[in-house]
């Protein structure tokens, strides 16, 4: 019996350390906040879901063809302060986002600034995702 609950014991903590690392939230040395982007487009998805909130617009650029581009935000709960709700954007609404692209070069970026829509201005202060 002792030995079953040292088995127990120590598979419970490896599944803890195991685990912990899923706990930590991810920083944003992925963005390239020296260096922020401003982009108009039309909303195509709005994801109003944890863990950060993202909304899918669509960019045409120099070249006239369609970008499609990810702006990713704080949590559902967060924006909840800010007077934002899953009913916030719907597709079809006109957003100029200012953000902090990847560094990669995809075009998904950390939300500095967004207007447009009916929705209230957001700003870094409200919620960047971090």
């Amino acid at each position: 019996m002792k030995n079953k609950l040292i088995a127990v014991l120590a598979a419970s903590a490896m599944l803890l350390v195991v685990s912990r690392p899923m706990l930590a939230h991810h920083g944003g040395a992925q963005y390239d906040a020296k260096n922020p982007v401003t982009v108009t487009g039309t909303v195509t998805d709005y994801m109003f879901t944890n863990p950060h909130v993202q909304i899918h617009f669509d960019v045409k650029n120099e070249n006239g063809s369609v970008d499609k581009w990810v702006a990713e935000t704080a949590s559902p709960q967060r924006l909840f302060g800010f007077g934002w709700n899953a009913k916030t954007l719907k597709a079809g609404d006109k957003i100029t986002v200012t953000g902090a692209q990847l560094k990669d070069g995809q075009k998904i970026m950390s939300i500095i600034k967004l207007t447009g829509g009916n929705a209230p201005v957001l700003t870094q202060g409200a919620g960047n995702a971090e």
